[in-house]
């Protein structure tokens, strides 16, 4: 038990902590709003993956297996999500700044919806599932890992909007935060590629 443990701990640490569609848009939102006001981005990113896993590991991995078309639709309603991201990445500021289009970060039910679109979640969970749950899993055991997985995963993601504020004291004039959003707002849709071509 303590060997699946570890080894699902470091799963989660490594699939939770590496650049992905999560991760860019918490360092945008901590450079842009700071680490409180991205809490609930953190959170619902969390909470939304741990539901994922549940769903996924009581049987919807199967409903894909069944239906590959599912999966062509589900990633390009994922590119199309994203592309909305960035160009709301794009086009913002300061959200102090005199020009700045005024906006808030993603709040928990924006986040958590965000997961069921994006790919690297789905790679994380369906892996998951396969490799450290038997065959019919219970409740309890799909259960225990969502919420292990979730615990380890805030604290990953949370070290962007953490990164993100130390980045803005180097982003001190409006247009090098500006030059930044339109990088992160790049970077999304260049993370766009492995799930146009697959």
């Amino acid at each position: 038990m303590l060997p699946t443990v570890l080894a699902l701990s470091l799963y989660t640490v490594v699939t939770s902590i590496t650049p992905g569609p999560n991760n860019m848009m918490v360092l945008a939102s901590g450079v842009n709003f700071g680490v409180r006001p991205t809490l609930p981005h953190i959170l619902g990113t969390s909470s939304g993956f741990a539901a994922m896993i549940v769903i996924v590991g009581i049987g919807l991995g199967t409903v894909f297996e069944l239906y590959p078309l599912l999966n062509t639709v589900l990633r390009w309603v994922g590119a199309a999500y994203l592309v909305y991201l960035a160009s709301k990445f794009a086009r913002s500021d300061a959200p102090d700044g005199p020009d700045s289009v005024k906006g808030k970060p993603l709040g928990f039910l924006g986040a958590a919806a965000f997961q069921w679109v994006n790919p690297k979640a789905w790679v994380m969970a369906l892996g998951a599932v396969a490799a450290y749950l038997p065959a019919h899993p219970s409740l309890g055991s799909v259960a225990a890992i969502a919420l292990l997985m979730a615990v380890i995963n805030a604290p990953c993601v949370g070290i962007w909007a953490a990164f993100g504020v130390g980045l803005r004291r180097f982003l001190t004039r409006p247009a090098q935060l500006r030059a930044f959003n339109l990088t992160m707002a790049t970077l999304l849709v260049i993370s766009l590629y492995p799930i146009i071509i697959k």
